[in-house]
């Protein structure tokens, strides 16, 4: 087996805003696996919420490229050899992906699920003045989910403008931990009334503790505070949603197992991403079948996309093709 790491930066199509800041581009690394026949790929997005660069990466990836070069490590293996986050998942994809060609099947199939599915995702509409997220809204008024996202001041009336002008929509708001603990009650009362189905992340995930004693009309989902299996108990005493990211979790191994965890502990479930190609988008596919909720629209977010890309009709996603992945 030979591994590649490629580090790939990828344009926005727009400026993307949330609480923490403003990106136009989204840095990306591809792990490829080859065993001279097959190849097997996965893709992650370095994070600096969690302290990770390109270059961090790397270098995870690279220190553990001689176990897998020396095929002593498989998907399974690897959830102990490296810690989770998006090293790990670029490197599991790759797994699950060059298993699924050596041996002529699907990913999901390996997995023990069924065909694959379509999906409906959410298209996020990043935080600004309300005049301009109300043109967003317009815009995509015919899309059947829109995610808003927030920062706290002034947030009712950026849904007020997105509400107004997409007045069909589904719409489900993040925070990005941007809220203090006593904008929770008051405005999930507010955006109750303006029919928003979930708050995502509300206060930091430090801080979230507090969540036991507010009272919250509107579903409330952790997304920061959530990365694996481990976090469950606490989860399902905070919150009533956890957001699945194949970047948190490690992998799609891992992502499948908290999926299982969650829903046998009560929680409702969202599958996230970051803002990737669809590279990422397609081992998501696997967790979000059957999912409450999903926000799978990092390519549409982008100035381009790989090519062969998955397939979008407006919101659908259909399942990915195997020259894309698994």
């Amino acid at each position: 087996m030979q591994i590649t790491v490629r580090s790939e930066i990828w344009p926005l199509a727009a400026a993307f805003k949330i609480s923490r800041g403003t990106r136009t581009q989204t840095e990306i690394v591809v792990v490829e696996l080859s065993d001279g026949t097959h190849v097997g790929r996965g893709e992650c997005m370095a994070n600096p919420r969690y302290d990770e660069s390109q270059e961090s990466v790397t270098a995870a990836v690279q220190a553990i490229a001689p176990a897998v070069e020396a095929d002593e490590l498989d998907r399974h293996l690897l959830q102990d050899a490296m810690p989770p986050g998006a090293a790990r998942n670029a490197l599991d994809c790759a797994l699950w992906d060059i298993e699924a060609k050596r041996a002529g099947t699907r990913a999901w199939t390996l997995a023990g699920l069924d065909d694959l599915q379509t999906v409906e995702t959410a298209y996020t509409i990043s935080v600004d003045t309300p005049d301009v997220m109300a043109e967003k809204a317009r815009a995509n008024a015919y899309r059947p989910l829109l995610k808003i996202k927030l920062t706290g001041d002034g947030d009712l009336d950026r849904v007020v403008a997105v509400r107004e002008n997409a007045p069909n929509a589904r719409l489900i708001v993040d925070a990005n931990e941007g809220w203090t603990v006593k904008m929770v009650e008051p405005f999930s009362e507010e955006l109750k009334k303006l029919q928003v189905q979930l708050i995502e992340q509300p206060l930091p995930e430090g801080d979230d503790d507090m969540l036991s004693d507010v009272a919250h009309p509107v579903p409330i989902c952790a997304d920061e505070s959530c990365h694996t299996r481990g976090d469950i108990d606490r989860m399902a005493k905070l919150y009533d949603v956890i957001n699945i990211k194949l970047d948190k979790t490690g992998g799609l191994t891992e992502a499948l197992a908290l999926r299982d965890a969650a829903q046998a502990a009560g929680l409702k479930i969202m599958v996230g991403c970051m803002v990737s190609t669809s590279l990422a988008m397609a081992p998501a596919l696997l967790v979000a079948q059957g999912a409450a909720f999903v926000d799978l629209d990092g390519p549409l977010l982008l100035a381009k996309d790989r090519d062969p890309p998955l397939r979008f009709e407006g919101s659908v996603i259909h399942p990915p093709v195997p020259a894309l992945w698994g």
